[in-house]
C-alpha cells in the first residue's frame, strides 16, 4: 500500500523535479488546474518586461525588424510542432483555437468538395462543434454528432471532414488519432484534430498518424498565460492546396504590397490572417523554454505515474466517487476526473483548502495533472482532501454552492 513516505521518494528520484522550481507555486496550494490554465514558468515576467519596456519603450515600431517581432508566429509554431510531432515550416502560432478550427475545418471540406457530411463526437468540446455547425450551414453540408465510441463506423464515402479533439476536456478519454486517421483515410475524407488538451501533455504524433490538419491552444499545459495564441498544423501535402477562408493581409504573399488582389502565401504562411499579437506570443515563446531538453516520454511517464496513484487512492478512499477516466494507458491523457452527484460545492470545498480543480457540467470534478510541476505529494494530500470533503459533509456549507461566471 502506498504511503505518503512513498510519494516523497518518488519526488526525491523523479528526473523532472528540477523543472518544478522553474514555476511560480504559492505555498500551501496544490495547483490541479494546468489542463485548464497552466502555472507561471518564472522567468517570463522579466521577458515581458525586457519587451515591453526596452524593445516597444525604446525601439518602438523599429522591433518589427530589430527584435524580428514579424517572425514570432513561425519561431513559437515550431517550437509547438516539434511538441506535436510535426514537420518543420507545418505549425504557426496564431489567432484563438476557434478561430484555427473554422480555417482547418473549412479548408479540409474543400478538399473534398463532392462529399456532403462532417462527422464529430458529441463529447467535442462546444466552441469546436458550433464553429463546425457553422461551417455546415454555410456550405449546405450535414454536421453528424455521434457518440465518440461510434466515431470508427460513422465514417464512410459521404465523409468530407472528421474532427475531433484528441482529449475528452470532460472525462480525459483519448481518442486513437492512428487509427481513425487511417479509417478516414481509407474513406477518402480528411482529418482535423484538436489537440487543446494534448501538447504539453504527451508525445503527439501529427505526422507519424498522416493527420492533415491539427490546432490548439498555448495556455494550458504550454503555460503560456491566459489567452496565449493557439496554433494551427497544416501537413506539407496540403499546403499548396490549403485555402484559408479569412483572407487576412498576413496570409497574402506580399502583405507590405498593399495590393487590393489577394494572392495567398507559400507555405504555412497562408494560414495566417492579421498582425501577430506579439506580447502573448513573446509570454508563450518563453513559457516553452522550460521544455528545451525534456524528452516528453518522461513526461508521459511521469503523467501517468500521477494519475494511476490518484485514481487507486481516490477510489480507496472515497466510495462514493466515481472515477470517469479511463484507466487503460492508451485512452486517456493528462487529467482524472471525477463524477458526484454534488462535484461542483465539492469542487469549491477543495479550492478552500488550497486544492484547486475545476467543474464541468453536470456532475463532473476535473483535476489535470502537469508533469512538469505536480508532485506525487501533491497527489496524496488531494487525495486525502477529497477523502475529506466528502466523508465530512464540508462541501454541504451554502458559501459552495454560490457560482461564478467561470467554473
Amino acid at each position: 500500500m502506498t504511503t505518503r513516505a512513498d510519494c516523497e521518494a518518488l519526488d526525491a528520484s523523479d528526473p523532472l523535479a528540477m523543472i518544478r522550481d522553474l514555476f511560480t507555486l504559492p505555498d500551501g496550494v496544490i495547483y490541479l488546474d494546468g489542463n485548464s490554465l497552466g502555472a507561471l514558468p518564472k522567468h517570463v515576467p522579466e521577458r515581458m518586461r525586457e519587451v515591453v519596456e526596452e524593445q516597444w519603450g525604446v525601439d518602438r515600431i523599429r522591433s518589427w525588424n530589430v527584435h524580428r517581432w514579424i517572425d514570432l508566429p513561425y519561431r513559437v509554431g515550431d517550437r509547438i510542432g516539434a511538441l506535436i510531432g510535426a514537420e518543420p515550416g507545418s505549425v504557426v502560432a496564431a489567432d484563438t483555437t476557434s478561430i484555427n478550427v473554422y480555417k482547418a475545418v473549412d479548408a479540409a471540406r474543400r478538399l473534398r468538395p463532392d462529399r456532403r457530411a462532417i462527422v464529430t463526437d458529441t463529447s467535442n468540446f462546444p466552441t469546436d462543434v458550433y464553429v463546425m455547425r457553422g461551417i455546415a450551414d454555410a456550405s449546405g453540408l450535414e454536421l453528424k454528432l455521434v457518440d465518440p465510441s461510434a466515431v470508427l463506423e460513422s465514417i464512410n464515402e459521404t465523409v468530407a471532414v472528421v474532427a475531433l479533439t484528441e482529449v475528452d476536456y470532460r472525462t480525459g478519454r483519448r481518442h486513437d488519432m492512428a487509427a481513425i486517421t487511417a479509417a478516414a483515410h481509407d474513406a477518402g475524407a480528411v482529418v482535423v484534430w484538436d489537440l487543446a488538451h494534448s501538447v504539453g501533455a504527451f508525445p503527439v504524433g501529427v505526422a507519424d498518424a498522416g493527420a492533415d490538419f491539427a490546432v490548439g491552444c498555448g495556455y494550458k499545459y504550454l503555460n503560456g498565460g491566459p489567452g496565449a495564441p493557439a496554433f494551427i498544423y497544416v501537413a506539407p501535402r496540403h499546403q499548396s492546396s490549403f485555402r484559408n477562408p479569412i483572407t487576412g493581409w498576413f496570409g497574402h504573399a506580399a502583405p507590405f504590397e498593399f495590393s487590393l488582389e489577394f494572392v495567398p502565401a507559400e507555405g504555412i504562411a497562408r494560414a495566417r490572417v492579421g498582425t501577430p499579437h506579439v506580447l502573448g506570443l513573446v509570454a508563450l515563446d518563453a513559457a516553452l523554454d522550460v521544455f528545451d531538453g525534456l524528452g516528453l516520454d518522461v513526461v508521459r511517464a511521469k503523467s501517468l505515474a500521477l494519475t494511476d496513484l490518484f485514481m487507486d487512492l481516490v477510489e480507496e478512499w472515497a466510495g462514493d466517487i466515481e472515477v470517469a477516466t479511463p484507466k487503460e494507458h492508451e485512452r486517456r491523457g493528462s487529467q482524472v476526473s471525477l463524477r458526484h452527484d454534488h462535484a461542483f460545492p465539492m469542487v469549491q470545498a477543495l479550492i478552500a483548502r488550497g486544492v484547486v480543480g475545476d467543474f464541468r457540467i453536470p456532475d463532473i470534478a476535473r483535476f489535470g495533472f502537469a508533469p512538469l510541476y505536480v508532485r506525487y505529494v501533491d497527489v496524496w494530500d488531494a487525495a486525502v482532501a477529497i477523502r475529506e470533503v466528502v466523508a465530512s459533509g464540508e462541501w454541504r456549507d451554502p458559501r459552495f454552492a454560490a457560482r461564478s461566471t467561470v467554473t
